[in-house]
C-alpha cells in the first residue's frame, strides 16, 4: 500500500473512506424514520381538530408496535432479495428510494389510506436497507480487523445524529404546521442521504455487488407466485376484518416469531453451514431471546413513552412548551455523548473487555432498571422533565450495551453462505421485541403505573441474570468469536 492510500485508507477517523459514505446514508434514513415515529402516534390517535386521524390509544400504540416490527420483519425480504437476487449494495440503494416514496406518501395523502400505503412503503423499504448496509459496512474491513467494533460504533454514532436532528424538526414542523409538512421533511432527508451516497457507491468492494448464493432462473417463478400469494393472504386477513387495527402487533409478533424459528431452522441444517459455524448459531440463540426481551421496553419509546409525554410529563421549559416528539431526541443525545467514551474503553481494554453474553447481561439489567425508576414518579400530577432524562440515560446505557454489540456479533458469527440471513435474525430479534413493545403498551394507563412498570422492570433483571449464568456455555459456543 502507498503512503498515499495509508493516508486515504484513515480518512474518516482511522476508518476506511466509504465508512463516511455509508455513515451518512444511515444518518438521513434515521433522520426520516424516526422524524416520522416521533410524531406518528399523535397522528393517530390525536382527534381531527389537532391534525389526526382520531382512532384510540390502543389501536395508535398497536399500529405504532405493528409497524415497527415489520420494518425489522421486511428484513427477511430484504436478506433474501440481497443474498439471491440483487446483491447487497444494489438492494440497499433501492430499499431507501421505497423509504423516500413511502415518506412522500404519508406527506401527500390524507386519511387512513395515506397511513396505509405510506407505512407499508417505508417498512418494507426500511427492512431492505437494514438487511443490507450492515453488510456494506463489514466489508469495509478484513476478518481480524480490530477496527470493526469501533468502526460499526461510528456508524451506530450516524444512526443517533439522525434520530436526533429528525424529531426536532418534524416535531417542530408538525406543531407549527401541521403533520403532512413533518411528513414531508422526513422524505427530504431521505432524498439527500441518497444523492450522496449515489455519488461514491462505485468505490465499494466488488464483492457488495455481487450476488451471493443466485436464485437459479428455474425457481424465480415459484418465488414470484409465492410472495403473490401471501401478499394476498395478507390483503385477504385485512380487509376482511379477521385481523383489526388493535391486533396488528399481536400478528406481527407471532409472524415474527414463527419467521425465527424458520431462519434458526435453515442455518442450523444446512449442508452449506459448516460443522465449525453450526454452534455459533446455536450460540446466538440465547442472545436472540436477551435481544427480544431489551427491545420490548426500550421500543416503547415510540408508544408508552409518547403516552406518557403527552400526558404525565411536563414539558414546559423556559417558558416554552416543547412538542411531545422532542422527547425522543434525548436518546440520541445520549449515544452521541457516551458512544466516543464507549468506543476508546473497548478499543482500551482490547481482548480485556468483557464477553458479549456478559455486557447483555449488564444492558438488561439497565433497561430494568430504566422502567423501575417510573415508580417513584407514579403518583406525581406532572412529572417533571429531569426524571425522563434520568430514565432515558439507564435506557440509553442499556442500548450501547446490545444494540451496536449484537449487530456486530451477527456478522462475525455468519456462516458464510448466509451472511445476509443472520444479521436479518439479529432484526428478526427487533421485530419480535417492537411487535411485543406494541402488544405491552395495550395493558398500560396511567392508573396503573406501578404494577406495569414494576413488572416489566422486574422481569428484565430476571432475564439478566439467566444471561449471566448462561455465559460460560454461550461463549464456548462461539468457538473463538469475540
Amino acid at each position: 500500500m502507498t503512503q498515499q492510500n495509508s493516508v486515504r485508507e484513515k480518512s474518516f477517523f482511522g476508518h476506511p473512506p466509504m465508512l463516511a459514505r455509508l455513515f451518512n446514508v444511515e444518518m438521513w434514513e434515521r433522520f426520516s424514520f424516526y422524524g416520522l415515529q416521533g410524531i406518528l402516534v399523535l397522528y393517530i390517535y390525536w382527534d381531527a381538530t389537532k391534525g389526526g386521524l382520531g382512532l384510540s390509544e390502543a389501536v395508535a400504540t398497536s399500529i405504532v408496535g405493528a409497524y415497527g416490527g415489520s420494518v425489522f420483519l421486511f428484513t427477511i425480504v430484504g436478506a433474501f432479495v440481497s443474498d439471491r437476487l440483487l446483491g447487497p449494495e444494489r438492494t440497499m440503494f433501492y430499499s431507501g428510494i421505497l423509504i423516500m416514496a413511502g415518506h412522500i406518501s404519508l406527506a401527500l395523502l390524507s386519511g387512513f389510506t395515506g397511513l396505509a400505503i405510506g407505512l407499508l412503503l417505508v417498512a418494507s423499504g426500511s427492512g431492505g436497507l437494514k438487511a443490507s448496509i450492515v453488510n456494506l459496512v463489514s466489508s469495509l474491513y478484513k476478518v481480524g480487523d480490530p477496527r470493526r467494533d469501533s468502526g460499526f460504533s461510528i456508524f451506530y454514532m450516524g444512526l443517533n445524529l439522525g434520530a436526533l436532528v429528525g424529531p426536532l424538526l418534524t416535531g417542530y414542523a408538525q406543531k407549527e404546521y401541521g403533520f403532512h409538512v413533518g411528513f414531508g421533511i422526513a422524505a427530504a432527508g431521505m432524498f439527500i442521504g441518497l444523492v450522496q451516497y449515489s455519488l461514491a457507491r462505485r468505490n465499494l468492494p466488488a464483492s457488495v455487488h455481487e450476488v451471493p448464493n443466485p436464485l437459479p432462473a428455474a425457481h424465480r417463478l415459484p418465488v414470484l407466485l409465492g410472495a403473490i400469494a401471501v401478499s394476498a393472504l395478507v390483503a385477504f386477513l385485512l380487509l376482511g376484518g379477521f385481523i383489526t387495527p388493535d391486533h396488528y402487533s399481536d400478528a406481527i409478533m407471532y409472524v415474527a416469531i414463527v419467521a425465527a424459528i424458520v431462519m434458526f431452522g435453515i442455518l442450523l441444517t444446512s449442508k452449506k453451514v459448516t460443522s465449525e459455524e453450526r454452534p455459533r448459531v446455536y450460540a446466538f440463540i440465547p442472545l436472540f431471546m436477551g435481544i427480544s426481551v431489551f427491545t420490548a421496553l426500550f421500543q416503547q419509546e415510540f408508544t408508552v413513552i409518547t403516552l406518557y409525554s403527552d400526558q404525565r410529563l411536563d414539558r414546559v421549559l423556559f417558558g416554552y412548551e416543547i412538542p411531545v416528539s422532542w422527547v425522543q431526541s434525548i436518546n440520541p443525545v445520549y449515544i452521541i455523548l457516551l458512544t466516543p467514551l464507549l468506543v476508546a474503553l473497548w478499543t482500551k481494554m482490547g481482548s480485556r473487555q468483557p464477553v458479549t453474553p456478559v455486557k447483555f447481561a449488564f444492558g438488561l439489567f439497565l433497561i430494568g432498571t430504566a422502567f423501575l425508576l417510573f415508580i417513584p414518579m407514579a403518583h406525581v400530577a406532572k412529572v417533571p422533565f429531569y426524571w425522563i432524562c434520568l430514565i432515558l440515560l439507564a435506557a440509553t446505557m442499556a442500548e450501547l450495551l446490545v444494540s451496536p454489540v449484537g449487530l456486530s456479533l451477527s456478522t462475525k458469527l455468519a456462516p458464510k453462505a448466509y451472511p445476509v440471513l443472520m444479521v436479518s435474525l439479529f432484526y428478526m430479534s427487533w421485530a419480535l421485541g417492537t411487535a411485543l413493545s406494541g402488544v405491552l403498551a395495550g395493558y398500560y394507563s396511567t392508573n396503573n403505573e406501578v404494577a406495569y412498570f414494576g413488572v416489566l422492570g422486574t422481569m428484565a433483571v430476571f432475564a439478566g441474570v439467566l444471561m449471566l449464568v448462561g455465559v460460560k456455555p454461550i461463549h464456548r459456543a462461539m468457538r473463538g468469536v469475540e
